[in-house]
C-alpha cells in the first residue's frame, strides 16, 4: 500500500489558516490597524468601499520596513515580535504570531508600499492567493499602505456567506472603535466609499476619545475609574446607571491595551451596579486592566479577543470593586441621606412627574426604579381624566348598569377596534396551541395596576395589561409593515438624534421598514438623523426617546433571536409603545384592551411565549370554598 500522507501545498495552508484568522472584511482590518500601532505609527488612516468587500486601505506613518522585511511578512510564522520561548510569555504587542498578512493574502489581491525613515525609495509587493506577481523600488511616503482588494476573491463560498454591506460595516466599524479606544495619543480617520465616519485627532484623552466615537451625549455621563494594587491597575471610564441599555455592545474591556471578551468579568462590573439598574441592562464602560504579561495567556484564540487570567478571582474582586468605588466616589450609589444631590435620581424624578395617571402618594422611590416611564393610553388624553376609582359598584352585583355603561361607551370605541387583521403569523408562538376564547358578560377591573379582571359567563378572566397591549401592537405592526400602509403624525419641532457611526448605519439599513411603520427619518449631518413623523397610532410625547428605545430594543431582539427585519421592527415598537406594568387604566380602556385583544390572530400568547390571560372557570372558584 502507497503511502497517502503528504504535506499540504502553502497555498492551501494559508487558505485553511485564513478561515481562521480572517472571517470577514472587520478581521482583515483588525490586522491590518494593529499592525499599523505595532509599527509606532501616530497618524492611521482607514478607506473601505463597499463595506470592506471590495477595498480596504489602511494608511500609517510607522516606521516602515526594508525590503526583505516587506517581503518576508508575508510567510507564515514570519514574525519581529518575538524569538524565544519566554518572549511568548512577555508579550505588549498586537502581532506576534506572524500569520495576519499571510492570511490575508491567501484569500484577497494584497497590496503594500512601504519606506523606512532613512531610505530614498520603499518597495511596492503585490500578493495575490499567496502568489507573488510583482515586486519593486518605489517612490512613496514614509510608513507602510497597504490595500486588501476583493477580500475572498478565490473562495467563492465564504464571499456568499458575508452578510449585507450595512452589517459588514458595523463590524468594521466596531473593530475600527476597539483600536480607537485603546490608543487616543494616536489619530484615526475612517472613510467609507469616500464618505468621511471618523476623524480623530491625537493627543487627546481617553473622555475626548469617547466622545468622538460615540457622541456628545456621553459627555457628562462618564465617571471616572481607577484602582491601583501590587498585582493589577484599573483605570478608565463607567457610564452613570440611567445611560445604560438592553443591549450589549457599549462594554469595552482592554488588557494592557488589547481588546478582549470577558463575561466573567463583564459580571464583576454588573456585579459593582447591583441595586442601580434593573438586571436586564447594560452599563457603558472603557476599562483598562494593566497586569504582567506573565499573569496571562493570551494565546487562546487565533483572534487573540480571549484571554485567562492565573488568578482570575483577584482580577474580579478587583475590578468589581475599582467600579463600586468610583459610582460611590461620584454621588451614584444610594445613600441614607436623602438630601444629598443625585444627578441620576433627580433626572428619575423628572421623568416620572410627567406620569399624571399615577398617583405617587405613600410611594418610595426604590420600589419603582424597575417600572417603565414610557407610560402611553389607548386614546386620547381626555381618558386619563376618567376617574378609575368607584370599586363599591364592582360588587353590588348589577351586571346590566355595568352592561349599559359599556354599551353607552361602545360609539366612542367602534372606530378603535378595527383588528381584523389576516396577516400570517410569524412569530415562535405561532405554533402554541390556542384557548377557545371565552364572552366577556360583565364587569372590567384593575387589580394592583397590572392585571384586568374581566367577568365572563362562566367564570373569571385575568390578563397581563402589558403582555395583551403587546400581542394587540405587534399584530397591528405586523400589518402594517407588511403592507406599508402606516400612517404618519408630523412633529411639529422635529428632533434629531446624533448616532454612533454603527448605529447610523444600523438606521439606514432600516429606513425603508420604518417608513413602513410611520417613521419619517432623514440625514441630517454626520451620523445625525431628523424625525420629521412618528407612527401615527403611537401616543408620543418624546420622538426622541421613542426612537432612541426602538433602536435599543431592535439590537437587543437581534442580538437575542433570529428574526428579519420587519418582525424585529414590530416587536421592537411594540414592546417600546406598549402599557407597562403599574400604568392605572380606566374602564373605557380596560374595556378597550379586552377587545382588542380577542379581535387578535393568536391573542392567547405574548411576545415572550408567556399566556396573555388565564381563566377560572366558576367551578374552580367554588372549589376555594368547598370544604
Amino acid at each position: 500500500m502507497s503511502d497517502i500522507i503528504q504535506l499540504l501545498p502553502d497555498a492551501i495552508a494559508n487558505q485553511i489558516a485564513a478561515g481562521e484568522v480572517v472571517q470577514r472584511p472587520a478581521s482583515a482590518l483588525k490586522e491590518l490597524m494593529e499592525n499599523a500601532i505595532d509599527a509606532g505609527a501616530t497618524q492611521v488612516q482607514v478607506l473601505v468601499k463597499e463595506a470592506g468587500k471590495m477595498l480596504i486601505q489602511v494608511i500609517d506613518n510607522g516606521k516602515g520596513m526594508s525590503m526583505t522585511d516587506a517581503r518576508m511578512s508575508f510567510e507564515r510564522h514570519a514574525t519581529s515580535k518575538i524569538r524565544t520561548s519566554e518572549d511568548l510569555f512577555a508579550i505588549r504587542t498586537f502581532g506576534f504570531r506572524g500569520e495576519a498578512l499571510a492570511s490575508i493574502a491567501a484569500v484577497a489581491q494584497v497590496e503594500m508600499r512601504t519606506r523606512e525613515k532613512d531610505a530614498e525609495l520603499g518597495t511596492l509587493i503585490q500578493v495575490e492567493g499567496s502568489d507573488v506577481k510583482k515586486q519593486e523600488p518605489v517612490s512613496c511616503m514614509e510608513g507602510t499602505q497597504i490595500l486588501v482588494k476583493n477580500l475572498f476573491f478565490n473562495v467563492p463560498a465564504r464571499r456568499n456567506f458575508l452578510k449585507s454591506n450595512p452589517v459588514e460595516m458595523r463590524h468594521l466599524v466596531e473593530e475600527f472603535q476597539r483600536v480607537a479606544l485603546a490608543y487616543p495619543e494616536v489619530g484615526f480617520s475612517l472613510k467609507q466609499n469616500d464618505m468621511e465616519l471618523f476623524n480623530l485627532p491625537a493627543g487627546g484623552k481617553l473622555s475626548q476619545r469617547i466622545i468622538g466615537i460615540f457622541g456628545k451625549s456621553y459627555q457628562g455621563q462618564l465617571v471616572v475609574c481607577q484602582e491601583e494594587t501590587p498585582h493589577l491597575n484599573v483605570k478608565g471610564y463607567v457610564g452613570k446607571p440611567e445611560q445604560a441599555k438592553k443591549t450589549r455592545g457599549e462594554q469595552y474591556f482592554f488588557v494592557n491595551n488589547r481588546f478582549i471578551k470577558s463575561n466573567y468579568l463583564h459580571h464583576a462590573v454588573a456585579n459593582a451596579y447591583e441595586g442601580l439598574m434593573p438586571s436586564d441592562m447594560h452599563p457603558f464602560y472603557v476599562l483598562f486592566l494593566e497586569i504582567d504579561p506573565t499573569h496571562i495567556d493570551i494565546n487562546v484564540h487565533p483572534t487573540k479577543t480571549e484571554i485567562k487570567f492565573d488568578d482570575e478571582r483577584t482580577v474580579y474582586a478587583v475590578v468589581r470593586s475599582a467600579v463600586k468605588q468610583a459610582l460611590g466616589a461620584h454621588n451614584v450609589v444610594p445613600t441614607l441621606d436623602f438630601s444629598m444631590d443625585v444627578n441620576f435620581t433627580e433626572n428619575w424624578k423628572k421623568d416620572t412627574a410627567s406620569r399624571t395617571a399615577v398617583s405617587w402618594e405613600n410611594t418610595l422611590v426604590p420600589d419603582d426604579l424597575n417600572k417603565d416611564k414610557s407610560y402611553k393610553t389607548f386614546q386620547s388624553p381626555s381618558f386619563q381624566k376618567q376617574s378609575v376609582s368607584g370599586w363599591e359598584r364592582l360588587f353590588e352585583g348589577n351586571v346590566n348598569t355595568l352592561q349599559t355603561e359599556k354599551d353607552k361607551d361602545g360609539d366612542e370605541q367602534s372606530d378603535v377596534l378595527t383588528f381584523t387583521s389576516k396577516a400570517s403569523e410569524t412569530t415562535s408562538t405561532s405554533n402554541m396551541e390556542t384557548e377557545p376564547l371565552p364572552e366577556k358578560t360583565g364587569a372590567t377591573f384593575q387589580v394592583e395596576s397590572q392585571y384586568v379582571v374581566a367577568q365572563m359567563s362562566s367564570g373569571l378572566m385575568i390578563i397581563d395589561q402589558q403582555a395583551a397591549h403587546e400581542r394587540i401592537l405587534y399584530e397591528r405592526f405586523t400589518r402594517q409593515l407588511h403592507q406599508a400602509s402606516g400612517a404618519s403624525q408630523q412633529c411639529l419641532f422635529p428632533p434629531h438624534i446624533q448616532l454612533s457611526a454603527a448605529d447610523f448605519a444600523l438606521v439606514m439599513d432600516i429606513r425603508e421598514e420604518l417608513h413602513g411603520l410611520g417613521f419619517v427619518v432623514s440625514e441630517f449631518g454626520k451620523d445625525t438623523i431628523l424625525i420629521q413623523g412618528v407612527p401615527a397610532d403611537v401616543q408620543v410625547t418624546n420622538e426622541k426617546a421613542l426612537f432612541e428605545g426602538l433602536l435599543e430594543q431592535f439590537k437587543h431582539f437581534k442580538a437575542e433571536l433570529s428574526l428579519d427585519k420587519r418582525e424585529n421592527l414590530a416587536r421592537s415598537l411594540a414592546k417600546k409603545s406598549s402599557i407597562k406594568r403599574g400604568s392605572k387604566l380606566a374602564s373605557a380602556e380596560m374595556e378597550m384592551l379586552v377587545a382588542q385583544l380577542f379581535s387578535c390572530q393568536n391573542p392567547n400568547y405574548g411576545l415572550s411565549g408567556n399566556k396573555t390571560f388565564i381563566k377560572l372557570d366558576i367551578q374552580k372558584i367554588q372549589g376555594f370554598f368547598t370544604r
